[in-house]
C-alpha cells in the first residue's frame, strides 16, 4: 500500500459544521422524541443509566502518554457483545506482534461492557460516546488515539468527521454491510459518500460487503475483501478448558444428547421447549439448555418454564453445594452473559436463535466450528454469506417452524449418521475459511508504519 493513499485520507478540503449541526439536531429530537421509553427502561431494566459522563460528554478515561512506543495507542470500539468477542480474538494476536501498543477498547451496551471488563483484565475499557459532535470530539482528545478501529460497522457522522479532522486513520476490520442497511444508507449517498470517504481502510469478510461499501463511496483502492474473522474466532476444539468446565458443572455425560437453543428470542424458547417436551418420553438421553439473547429476557424465561411445570436450573444458581441431583436437571437456563460459546461445545444439535422474527439471525458460526448438527429459522439476513456457505456445504438446515424444528431434532437422535455428517461438513467448512484475521493483520503490518507517522 503506498503512502499517497494514506495521505489522501488527511485532505479536508470542506468544513462540515453544518453536517454535525444537522445530525445533532436528530439525535437531540430522536432523544426527546423516545425520552419516556428511555427514562422507563433505565429506571425499571437498568438499562442507559450507566456511562452517562461517557456517553453524552465524552468524558473517557484519560492516560497521560510517556514514551514513543507506548505512545502509540489503537483505540478499538465493539459494540456489543458479538463484537466484543470478535475483538478479544483480534486483540490476543494484535498483542503477540505489537506488545508496545497501547490498547483501549469502547464498547456501547451494559452487556457488551460486562463481557468487555471479563475479557480485557488489565485494559482501559469504557463506553464510547454517543455520536453528538461535542461528545465524540471531546472523548478523541482525551483518548487521543494513533487509529480509530472499528469493529464490523460503525458509522456514525460526527465521530468519522472528526477524526478526520483530527488526522486520526479509521480502520473498519471485520466490515459486514448488509443488502438491508446499504439499501438505507443508500437513500443518503450524497451524505453516505462525505462519510465513506473519511474511511482510511475497510477490510470487509466478504466481497458483496466489499461492493457495498464501494458504491456507497469509500474509496476503491481502500477497500479489501479478506474473509470474515469470525471464522478465526471460532472455536474447533471441544476438549477447550471453558467447555469441560461447563460440561461438569451441569454434570453432562457421554451419552447425553443436548439440544441447545442459543442467542434466543420470544417465541423461540417455548418452541424449543414443545420439541423437547415432545421427543424427550422417546428420547430420555436428551437435555435441553436455553440461552436467551438479551439479559432482561432471563427472568420472563424462567416464569415460562415455571409456569409450564419443567424442572429446570439456573445456571446462576449453580455453585459448589449444588447436588448432583440438581445437576442432572434435564433443562438449563443460562442466565449469564459471554458463555454461550463454551455451552454450544457441548451440544449435539442446535438452534440458533433470532431467526424466526425481525432479528435476522445470529452468529452460528461458533456452533458450526464446534460440528453441532446445526439448524436455524428462515430469517437470516445478518448472516446472508455463512449462511449461503453452509447451505452449499450441506453444513445446516433451515426450519421454518416448530414441528420443522421438531423433525428436525429428532432426525438427528433417531439418524445418527446424519447428525454427524451435517456436522462434520460444518466443521470442515470453518476450519477452511479460517486465516482471515491473519491477513488483515498482515495488511495492518504494511500500512501501520505510515498510518503512525508524526502528526
Amino acid at each position: 500500500m503506498s503512502s499517497p493513499l494514506l495521505a489522501s485520507h488527511f485532505i479536508y478540503p470542506k468544513r462540515f459544521n453544518m453536517i454535525h449541526i444537522c445530525f445533532n439536531f436528530c439525535y437531540l429530537l430522536l432523544l426527546l422524541i423516545f425520552s419516556p421509553f428511555l427514562l422507563y427502561t433505565a429506571l425499571v431494566k437498568g438499562k442507559y443509566r450507566e456511562g452517562f459522563k461517557e456517553k453524552m460528554l465524552g468524558n473517557s478515561p484519560i492516560k497521560a502518554k510517556t514514551d514513543l512506543h507506548s505512545s502509540r495507542r489503537i483505540w478499538i470500539h465493539a459494540v456489543s457483545v458479538g463484537e466484543v468477542n470478535l475483538a478479544a480474538a483480534i486483540l490476543k494476536e494484535w498483542e503477540k506482534r505489537h506488545p508496545n501498543l497501547e490498547f483501549v477498547i469502547s464498547t456501547t451496551s451494559k452487556t457488551g461492557m460486562e463481557l468487555a471488563q471479563k475479557k480485557f483484565t488489565g485494559k482501559t475499557i469504557f463506553y464510547a460516546p454517543l455520536d453528538f459532535s461535542w461528545a465524540v470530539r471531546r472523548a478523541l482528545k482525551r483518548i487521543q488515539p494513533d487509529v480509530l478501529v472499528l469493529v464490523e460497522l460503525e458509522l456514525w457522522p460526527n465521530l468519522l468527521l472528526s477524526a478526520q479532522k483530527m488526522n486520526i486513520p479509521v480502520w473498519v476490520m471485520n466490515g459486514r454491510l448488509g443488502e438491508k442497511s446499504f439499501q438505507n444508507y443508500f437513500r443518503i449517498r450524497p451524505l453516505m459518500r462525505r462519510i465513506t470517504h473519511t474511511l482510511t481502510f475497510v477490510t470487509a469478510q466478504d466481497e458483496s460487503s466489499a461492493e457495498r461499501f464501494r458504491a456507497l463511496g469509500a474509496v476503491e483502492e481502500r477497500v479489501m475483501n479478506v474473509g470474515s474473522i469470525k471464522y478465526d474466532g471460532a472455536q474447533c476444539d471441544r476438549e477447550n478448558p471453558k467447555t469441560k468446565e461447563l460440561a461438569a458443572l451441569w454434570s453432562i455425560k457421554p451419552e447425553d444428547k443436548i439440544f441447545l437453543a442459543g442467542s434466543t428470542q420470544d417465541p423461540e424458547e417455548e418452541m424449543a421447549l414443545e420439541v423437547f417436551q415432545k421427543l424427550k418420553p422417546d428420547h430420555p438421553e436428551l437435555r435441553l439448555i436455553l440461552v436467551p439473547r438479551h439479559p432482561e429476557r432471563f427472568s420472563e424465561v424462567a416464569k415460562m418454564l415455571e409456569k409450564k411445570g419443567q424442572d429446570f436450573l439456573r445456571r446462576s444458581q449453580i455453585n459448589e453445594n449444588t447436588s448432583e441431583k440438581e445437576k442432572r436437571k434435564p433443562i438449563l437456563l443460562v442466565d449469564t452473559i459471554g458463555e454461550l460459546g463454551g455451552w454450544w461445545g457441548t451440544s449435539s444439535i442446535g438452534f440458533v436463535g433470532g431467526s424466526m422474527g425481525k432479528r435476522g439471525g445470529q452468529n452460528m458460526l461458533e456452533p458450526a466450528a464446534f460440528g453441532t448438527a446445526v439448524s436455524f429459522g428462515p430469517n437470516t439476513w445478518n448472516f446472508r454469506d455463512i449462511v449461503s456457505a453452509l447451505l452449499s456445504h450441506k453444513a445446516a438446515v433451515v426450519v421454518r417452524n416448530g414441528n420443522e424444528l421438531r423433525d428436525f431434532v429428532q432426525k438427528c437422535l433417531e439418524e445418527p449418521d446424519f447428525a454427524h455428517t451435517l456436522g462434520k461438513n460444518a466443521r470442515d467448512l470453518v476450519v477452511k475459511q479460517q486465516g482471515a484475521l491473519q491477513r488483515t493483520l498482515d495488511l495492518f503490518e504494511e500500512i501501520l508504519p505510515q498510518m503512525l507517522l508524526p502528526k
